[in-house]
């Protein structure tokens, strides 16, 4: 399903982090991550290609919004995975992002970033 990609993953529960990267794994993507802090994945975006990614919009340090901005800013597509929904300051700058609510079954996160994968090839 994601023939190769590499999917940046940004989780800071290890649980969700663990059961996110198997299944993405299991769908054929290499996991560049997974990252729990925005400043962590920041770091990594410098050196790591990445192709499509799923956010956690609240990490340890703060909201998602700045490595969201980052991949828009590259059109590399995302999937917001979140408990609390998008942040204020994203929402405001782009509505339209997909977003699914957690608890999210990890297959459906998985086809939802095949989606915005296959968007891009488009």
């Amino acid at each position: 399903m994601l023939a190769g990609a590499r999917v940046l993953l940004v989780e800071d529960d290890f649980f969700t982090a663990f059961d996110l990267a198997a299944e993405i794994s299991r769908a054929g993507g290499e996991v560049v991550g997974p990252y729990a802090s925005v400043s962590a994945c920041l770091d990594a975006l410098q050196t790591e290609p990445v192709e499509v990614a799923v956010l956690d919009a609240n990490l340890a340090d703060r909201d998602v919004t700045p490595v969201a901005l980052l991949l828009i800013e590259r059109e590399i597509p995302l999937v917001l995975h979140t408990g609390i929904g998008m942040p204020p300051e994203l929402r405001r700058l782009h509505p339209n992002l997909p977003v699914l609510m957690k608890p999210a079954d990890p297959q459906s996160v998985i086809v939802a970033v095949a989606l915005e994968l296959n968007k891009r090839h488009l």
